[in-house]
Parts: C-alpha cells; structure tokens; sequence
C-alpha cells in the first residue's frame, strides 16, 4: 500500500526503541493505551498510529472511547498517543508513528497551523493520514480527508436558536458574552464565524466581550467569577447588562454555570447557549438552567475505521466528512431524550 523509504528502516536498536516509546499495552482503560494484546502484535493487523489532543472534558473522553471500540470492533490496532494540550507532542508522536511504518496516521489537530513539515514526511513515507475533529490549514494534497464536525453549521445552529428565541424584543439591544474555544483552532473559528453569519444583519445584536476558555471548565468559571466580581455581583461587562451568553463548548458552559451558583445569580436571568450535548449540560437544559446545546457528535469511531479500511483496500476517501447532529432546545419534548453516554 505504501513505499518504503530507504532511511526508514527498523533494523536498529535505536529505532526499535525510538518507535516503541509510544506504544502502550491496553488495560483499563482506553486512553494511553494501544488497542491489541501483546501475543497479537503482527503486521498481520492494521496499524493506526492515533494522536489525540487530551482529556480535558466528557466529550473528549467519549471520542477517544468511540475510537478504541470501533478498532476493536474491526479488528486493528492502535498506537495511542496523548498530546496533553501540547501541538509538539503531537509532532513527535506523528514521526514516530512514521518510524513505526503504521498503515495509517490519524490524530486531533490541538491547533489549525504548524502541520505542514510532518504531513510532507509521512507522506514521502507512504503513510496516509486522516485528520479528525478538528481541521488544518494545510495543502489538501498532504492528507487523506478530514471526518468531524462542521463548526460553522453549528455556530450557525446558536444564531439561529438566537435570532427566534427574540423574535418578539423589537428594539431592545441585546448583548453578548461569547466564551471562545482554543484561539487558533478550526473549531473555535467555525463556531464563532457561523454564529456571527446569523446574526451580523440584525441591529439589536452585538458582542460586548469575546474571551478565550480554552474549552475548559476552570476557565469557564474563572471568566465568569471575573466579570461578576468586577460588577459587584452583577452580570456586567463595561457598563452593559449581559443578556446572552454563548459559549463554545459544554465544559466552558458548566464552568460558568458554577460561577453563577457561587454568586447566587439564576441562570434563567440570561439566555445561555452551549454546544457539544453532554449529559450533564442535557440535564442542565432540562433544568431551565440552558436554553439551548446544540450537539457536536463525539462518536467518529465508527466512520474512521470505515475510512481506515477503505484506505487500507486502496480507494480514495472523500476530502470531508462531516458527522450528523441535533439542536437541543428548552422548547423540546424531554421525554424523548435517551440518554447520552457520555
């Protein structure tokens, strides 16, 4: 399937050492693990080298999850790798996927540049690679395609929430804290953008403050203990009343939604709009205490093993594919919900 190159060769101690160093015996858990048990360890398997960005929320947790049963269910094997927030852990782990010779390269972009120099490796290697979740800014030629979500779709499904949630506030002004994802990341952008596309044309709207959580809870409650204590318990910015939170991922949102509990301030009191849909923001929705999650599907197992064999049998995989997903809103039929799983 691929070519050899010449200069990698594991005919030396040193590479052996160099290429196992990621490779990890599967236990308990999925994560930090290599889906395969030591007596199967052949090339008689498929090889995917996967490099994930951390576990720094449920959702996160669930896609590696997804991943490593989806391997299991098709029989490959995986060399794992845990990037800890960190982009030149992620770069290390690619080259020694490539020294390794995997069938294949996988992994979660923490950020959209930077990518180009090992992609061009693994390419004059012979390996494929798939990005996943998040998107690059790099050559389409120097990857296979990309499977995840379309973060400007779903910023547009929270604008759109928006824009019909006040329908009936003619001429109020009505204004907005926007808690980011991770500056730099294709997701954060499309979020951001695709709310903004919805909402640029109408007068009554506008973004008061824009501040990086990083999609971590912590940050999420620390912005928000900020602004408050600043206003003396008030939900201010600058002189202006926050009428609507929207916030780009469940994490940032169950952290802000600590900090209001802290100040004694109801949640109900400004419309507040998450995305991912774990469980405990479903459950927060139902509460009254979110009016809107528009959900970002963590299970992308399942498509990207299908992407990994037909790579493997040889065929060209489309250059995006995009996962399917739900809006949940206060104005829905909660009896119908099933439970999330994650």
């Amino acid at each position: 399937m691929k070519q050899k190159s010449s200069f990698i060769i594991l005919g030396t101690a040193l590479f052996v050492m160099g290429a196992l160093a990621v490779l990890f015996v599967l236990k308990d858990s999925p994560v930090n693990s290599v889906k395969s048990n030591s007596e199967e360890t052949t090339r008689d398997r498929l090889i995917l080298g996967f490099s994930q960005i951390g576990s720094e929320s449920a959702w996160r947790t669930r896609n590696t999850k997804s991943i490593f049963e989806a391997a299991e269910a098709n029989d490959i094997q995986i060399i794992f790798n845990d990037a800890q927030q960190k982009q030149s852990n992620q770069l290390k782990a690619i080259r020694s996927f490539i020294v390794y010779q995997v069938d294949v390269i996988a992994f979660v972009p923490i950020v959209a540049d930077g990518w180009d120099n090992v992609l061009q490796e693994a390419k004059e290697a012979g390996i494929p690679v798939i990005i996943v979740d998040r998107q690059i800014n790099a050559p389409s030629s120097l990857y296979a395609g990309f499977l995840g979500e379309n973060g400007f779709e779903e910023g547009c499904s929270a604008g759109k929430f928006l824009v019909e949630k006040c329908r009936d506030k003619d001429d109020e002004k009505i204004s907005i804290l926007e808690l980011s994802g991770t500056v730099n990341s294709s997701v954060a952008t499309g979020r951001a953008e695709g709310f903004r596309s919805i909402i640029k044309d109408d007068s009554r709207f506008s973004i008061i403050h824009s501040v990086d959580g990083d999609f971590l809870r912590s940050r999420g409650k620390e912005i928000m203990d900020n602004i408050i204590e600043e206003n003396d318990g008030a939900l201010f910015f600058k002189g202006d009343s926050i009428d609507v939170i929207y916030s780009h991922n469940d994490s940032m949102t169950l952290g802000l939604l600590d900090s209001l509990k802290e100040h004694f301030i109801s949640p109900s009191s400004v419309i507040i709009i998450s995305i991912d849909a774990e469980q405990k923001s479903i459950d927060a929705l139902k509460e009254g205490k979110l009016n809107c999650v528009v959900e970002c599907n963590p299970n992308l197992g399942p498509p990207l093993m299908k992407l990994v064999l037909d790579i493997a049998a040889g065929k060209k995989i489309n250059p995006i594919t995009y996962t399917e997903e739900t809006v949940f809103t206060e104005n829905d039929d909660f009896s119908l919900y099933t439970p999330r799983g994650y």
